[in-house]
């Protein structure tokens, strides 16, 4: 189901995941405010429903759900309502994820699996469940946020990079499978981006903290989270047709 605005812009379902806060909130937020009717996931619902609730006060569609992308059976049963709620779905942005940081010789099997079936797994689980309404209506945008310690290495960091790394390979390879079918597949590899993982990181004392790294970019600011969403909104429109399989560093030129 397609709808327009007053612009006739098409106005599509979309999912984001991890859209309670930080990088995944700015795209639900820009998403919504192109008119699209967005779908919030979130392990946190609490958080999720308070997102939610802010984008509908502001005149825009939104409804949020609870969901833990590492649970399948979780991912299938929100798709399930996000269809019943929105109609279906042409739009999946997969923004949820976590990170740790462990010296190699330490990760445990537990935080090994946890990591990948968070960043992997969540996004393997979500792009799948919505696929087949793409294939269906022959159109369809799919962006995963991954990371540019994924292009970089980045060390204590190995389960978390592996993850990332395995969302920028399939990512690829779903590029040139759905590609044909109408649905292109894109993947931002952020940096530096001012987020509350970030922060988060640096409290823990991981993480120099972002105005340390910021004059070694090469714009010499810190990105925010609406940077990502900016370009995540225009691999989701209908101008970025013919961009599929492609890593769009938004990173301030710190990865080059």
């Amino acid at each position: 189901m397609v709808e327009t605005n007053g612009s006739e812009i098409p106005s599509r379902v979309a999912i984001v995941t991890g859209a309670a806060s930080g990088i995944g909130l700015a795209i639900a937020r820009k998403l919504a405010q192109e008119s699209h009717r967005v779908a919030l996931f979130d392990l946190s619902g609490e958080a999720a429903e308070k997102a939610a609730a802010e984008l509908v006060a502001a005149g825009l569609r939104a409804v949020a759900y609870h969901v833990d992308v590492a649970d399948a059976d979780s991912v299938d049963a929100a798709v399930r309502l996000v269809r019943k709620d929105f109609g279906p779905i042409q739009i999946v942005v997969t923004s949820a994820g976590v990170e740790q940081y462990t010296a190699f010789e330490e990760i445990t099997r537990e935080q090994w699996n946890r990591v990948l079936a968070v960043n992997l797994n969540g996004t393997f689980s979500c792009i799948q469940a919505a696929v087949p309404d793409m294939v269906a209506a022959g159109w369809g945008r799919i962006v995963t946020i991954s990371s540019s310690s994924a292009q970089s290495g980045a060390k204590n960091m190995a389960h978390y990079v592996a993850s990332k790394g395995g969302v920028i390979g399939l990512t690829k390879a779903l590029a040139a499978e759905l590609s044909p079918k109408g649905i292109t597949v894109n993947s931002i590899p952020p940096s530096i981006i001012d987020t509350p993982m970030a922060q988060q990181a640096t409290d823990a004392g991981f993480f120099p903290g972002v105005e340390v790294i910021a004059p070694m970019t090469p714009v010499r600011r810190v990105g925010t989270p609406d940077d990502v969403a900016a370009a995540c909104a225009y691999l989701c429109s209908e101008s970025a047709g013919f961009v599929t399989g492609q890593l769009i560093g938004v990173n301030g030129g710190l990865y080059i």
